[in-house]
């Protein structure tokens, strides 16, 4: 087999193992976040270094649900007065004291649910957005990696990890490492969390799309910006949420 071979083969052992196991999960996420959007709330969407791409796809997506914001580590550039070198450090989602910053400039509300993604589920601007989350009085929906994040040390003092924080973990089923096809010298290559996360974010809006259909009530879905007559669609729904759904470059 080549390498193109064996990774297809353990992507698509991936997926049929996140759609087969984590069914129940994601059917109690999307209790979750339909309760909340349907009490006038938004999904706060968050994820650091790739697991940014989770959150994002949540965002601003055709197909997707329109009562959804990510925040971002950009977001103190974007929205506050942080220069942009400064958010240039990788090593900046290992700080807790960032997550406080990211809220401090985001209109969130009491009704808002909030999905956080990260493969680790340890850095401390994940760990810590989940506790304020949590602390705040709002529901926590995770997508991590079960088998990673039970074998790491948290970057967060209080020792916790994402999934200790959340209501609802949806495991994104990578191994440890991420890295998933394993190579003769020991070493790995092929990663999976943002394949199966991604995959795990559509799941979860098509369960919340199906109860809001059960329920006799039309989703707010978000159509495609790039197809001609969808702007006012769009632009109608959106009106709603004022500045409190940014689609940024979404």
């Amino acid at each position: 087999m080549t390498g193109q071979d064996e990774y297809a083969q353990v992507a698509r052992e991936a997926v049929d193992r996140l759609v087969t196991t984590q069914r129940d999960a994601i059917s109690r996420a999307g209790a979750i976040v339909t309760e909340a959007l349907l009490a006038g709330g938004v999904i706060q969407a968050y994820g650091t270094g790739h697991s940014r791409a989770v959150a994002l796809e949540l965002v601003g997506r055709a197909g997707g649900l329109v009562p959804a914001n990510q925040l971002a580590i950009r977001d103190l550039v974007y929205y506050g007065d942080t220069p942009a070198a400064d958010i240039l450090d990788p090593h900046l989602e290992r700080s807790p004291e960032v997550a406080d910053r990211v809220w401090s400039l985001a209109d969130i509300r009491p009704a808002d649910v909030f999905v956080i993604a990260s493969n680790s589920g340890g850095n401390g601007a994940i760990v810590e957005m989940a506790r304020l989350a949590g602390e705040r009085g709002h529901r926590v929906v995770a997508i991590t990696s079960v088998a990673h994040t039970g074998r790491i040390t948290p970057r967060h003092p209080s020792g916790q990890r994402l999934a200790d924080l959340a209501d609802v973990v949806i495991d994104n089923g990578a191994p440890y490492g991420d890295a998933a096809v394993p190579l003769p010298d020991g070493d790995a290559f092929g990663p999976l969390s943002n394949l199966t996360g991604i995959l795990a974010a559509n799941l979860l809006v098509a369960d919340v799309i199906g109860r809001y259909l059960a329920a006799g009530s039309p989703p707010p879905l978000f159509r495609s910006a790039n197809t001609p007559g969808n702007d006012g669609h769009n632009d109608a729904l959106l009106d709603r949420y004022g500045a409190r759904v940014r689609l940024g470059d979404a």
